[in-house]
């Protein structure tokens, strides 16, 4: 292996992914009797060939289902040595690889803004990389760089999106010795806001490295604080309107951006999770309106709040300050902000080839912990279809389909094409049956389970979409296992979720809590004299639309693989992972386009890392059954939980080193995140975010958890690295 020198993460600023809001009843898969497709009489359907790459999306052509890759082929895409689990502070990858820090948390975006001096003093993030970088895409641009060239492998835009930060580095020493988070300087606030967001570079390929254009005309940032339209059937409606827009039409910032998705038209989707922590709320039992106090309740818990950074606190009153809280004030919505939580948890599309552009919340997927919004295949004459996560314990897995069939006249549109298919559409959310079967449930006023519920009563099919999670425990979805990344297999369709752990899994009382066959295992894990109990290392479950049809409303599943560390017992390490491919809390998901079957697997991880840093493994997932039926025996579930210990689920083939190897291994205290590729594959776009995040005394560089990327005794900083193959060939081949 190569040595690059150059939580576990609580993803929002108060831990927002590991706490659940969802009290629902929902029944579990072991209540659902009736089902309304069978797993075993799938229906054999057409879908596409996949002809090309277009944005790292899938395109499709003529019917007939492809086939997974042949052996030889697979072989040839694993050609690699699998790389050991580590501790180091370095970025590890296999031999015959390269690796190049390309974009580091300060790092300016233009040629007057000054080089970070990484020492807390430094400001104008509106033109400096952010903090946390997480989901990012490639657009290709041709060689003059004026326009979308979107097979260029050399030139072309770079969209990343900033999640969070790590507070500690982002001031000096003297400033965290006085911190005060209920009278917070304007001048701090205004840097942590604008280290947030979105991040538009311009890169350049020369000879072997890329570089970043700080003269382009395409780059910039998009913050916590910038205008952002709001579009969809949410605009204008009463539970968006504030002081800023008392029409309802817009908002400042978009916030905690953590996955990504794209459109055929050439724009970039960050998509906003953890954003309910950034707050000061009042108790939800102040509140006279109940609806809003149910909101409050569903989306952000019934305690009062400061907000995790006190955002709201500035000795400076100011209504940049005061917009970041939500407790009413005034008689109305329009005199104060108590609705501006609303306006956050939207997915966000980016033009990024119109640099003077307002970016648009697209109200028509539903407001929750949107963890990405990745395509399905697309066929011309066909609907759009997006899947979802929302990353919290017990919540759900969502689907969108638009009205429009894509017409590939649109292909060299912008946000306005968005209008079209993004702003009207149906959203679904999912349940899971025990024989593998599922169902793609409406969210809207035509579905008497929504319109019938007793306890939210929606007005409309906006209140649905502000508060969609009511809306899916109306419909009794299926709760899962923090539902994060999603992807679809180019070559099968086959969708990928990656459901991170859930240590409320098996433990308590609630539908959230209870084992059924997509959500199965309950265990011990012992770690530094900690004992987690739950699923606590995760898993991936797929799912195959009927007869392939991506608008369908109904689905088999079975599990892909489930996260466990190589030697625990069968009935916790199912997919039979080895030293050479075991993980946990699987998180960041990424088919390759250029390799067509390959999938990138990324971790974000609190319960392995005694014995390894975070990590990327390399997949040849295979298709939608190709395993078998197995039975879990989950020992001493509390009695509480009304779960039985032995669950039946569908299981996909076992890991081996021909279809799951290692590839990397972060820093210390970091995650992996974030993944995108050239048109060609030669070159591929990897996050390390928040290494160090541990750390608690700036004065003491020794107690750093983490050097990197700068090394010496340097503060840490999130970057994006790229990883070439050092003969010129395709990575992960």
């Amino acid at each position: 292996m190569k040595d690059i020198l150059t939580k576990n993460h609580p993803m929002s600023p108060n831990g927002q992914d590991s706490i659940s809001k969802n009290s629902s009843n929902n029944l579990s898969l072991e209540e659902i009797t009736e089902t309304r497709v069978s797993r075993r009489t799938l229906i054999k359907g057409g879908l596409a060939v996949v002809a090309g790459s277009f944005l790292g999306m899938n395109l499709a052509a003529c019917s007939s289902r492809n086939k997974t890759l042949s052996p030889s082929a697979a072989n040839a895409l694993l050609d690699f040595n699998p790389v050991s689990k580590n501790l180091n502070d370095i970025v590890t990858v296999p031999d015959g690889y390269s690796v190049q820090v390309l974009y580091r948390l300060g790092d300016p975006i233009n040629s007057f803004t000054s080089e970070y001096s990484n020492d807390g003093s430094d400001t104008d993030f509106n033109y400096r990389a952010g903090d946390h970088h997480d989901g990012m895409a490639y657009f290709g641009m041709n060689k003059e760089g004026t326009s979308k060239d979107l097979k260029n492998s050399s030139r072309g835009l770079l969209c990343m999106n900033h999640e969070n930060m790590t507070q500690i580095f982002m001031h000096t020493e003297d400033q965290r010795a006085v911190y005060d988070k209920s009278a917070r300087p304007s001048s701090e606030i205004d840097k942590e806001v604008s280290a947030h967001g979105v991040s538009v570079i311009e890169i350049q390929k020369r000879n072997t490295e890329f570089s970043i254009n700080k003269n382009s005309v395409f780059n910039k940032r998009i913050t916590a604080q910038t205008q952002i339209n709001i579009n969809g059937p949410v605009k204008n409606h009463k539970l968006v309107k504030t002081k800023y827009s008392t029409t309802g039409d817009k908002t400042r910032g978009t916030l905690n951006n953590c996955a990504n998705g794209l459109t055929p038209w050439g724009t970039y989707l960050t998509c906003e999770e953890n954003w309910a922590g950034y707050f000061k709320r009042p108790e939800s039992s102040i509140l006279t309106d109940i609806k809003a106090q149910a909101t409050q309740n569903r989306y952000m818990g019934s305690n009062a709040s400061d907000g995790s950074y006190g955002w709201a606190n500035s000795t400076t009153r100011d209504d940049l300050y005061d917009r970041w809280d939500i407790s009413p004030k005034g008689t109305n919505e329009t005199e104060d902000y108590r609705n501006v939580a609303n306006t956050f948890g939207w997915v966000v599309e980016i033009d990024p080839f119109n640099p003077t552009s307002i970016p648009r919340k697209r109200t028509a997927f539903g407001r929750m912990g949107h963890e990405g919004a990745m395509p399905g295949i697309v066929k011309n004459g066909e609907p759009l279809v997006y899947y979802m996560g929302d990353d919290s314990k017990g919540e759900y897995i969502y689907k969108y389909v638009s009205t429009l069939n894509w017409d590939e006249s649109d292909l060299n549109g912008g946000l306005d094409v968005g209008n079209k298919y993004l702003d009207d559409g149906k959203l679904y959310v999912a349940k899971f049956n025990d024989d593998g079967s599922g169902e793609w449930l409406e969210l809207s006023m035509n579905n008497p389970d929504v319109t019938n519920y007793t306890s939210y009563n929606f007005d409309d099919l906006g209140d649905i979409l502000v508060n969609t999670r009511h809306a899916a425990d109306a419909v009794n979805a299926t709760s899962m296992d923090r539902p994060e990344w999603t992807g679809v297999h180019p070559n099968t369709g086959d969708i990928y979720i990656t459901l991170t752990n859930n240590t409320n899994r098996g433990k308590t009382s609630g539908a959230s809590s209870k084992l059924d066959a997509s959500n199965p295992r309950y265990y011990t894990d012992d770690k530094n004299g900690k004992t987690s109990k739950g699923n606590v290392n995760g898993h991936l479950i797929r799912m195959q639309e009927v007869a392939n049809n991506s608008s369908a409303t109904a689905f088999n599943w079975d599990i892909y693989l489930f996260g466990a560390q190589a030697d625990a017992n069968g009935n916790i390490n199912i997919s039979k992972l080895t030293d050479d491919n075991d993980f946990s809390s699987p998180d960041g998901l990424f088919f390759s386009q250029a390799s067509k079957g390959l999938m990138w697997l990324q971790t974000d991880d609190g319960y392995y890392t005694d014995v390894t840093n975070c990590m990327m493994l390399a997949a040849l997932p295979g298709e939608y059954n190709d395993g078998k039926t197995t039975k879990i025996t989950n020992k001493s579930v509390p009695s509480n939980s009304n779960a039985d210990e032995d669950i039946t689920t569908y299981v996909g083939t076992e890991a081996s080193n021909t279809n799951l190897k290692r590839f990397l291994v972060g820093p210390k205290e970091c995650e992996i995140t974030g993944i995108t590729e050239t048109p060609d594959g030669k070159a591929i776009f990897v996050n390390i975010q928040h290494p160090g995040e541990k750390t608690k005394d700036l004065s003491d560089t020794n107690s750093y958890g983490s050097h990197w990327p700068d090394a010496g005794d340097s503060r840490p900083r999130s970057a994006t690295i790229v990883i070439t193959k050092n003969d010129g060939g395709i990575v992960g081949s």
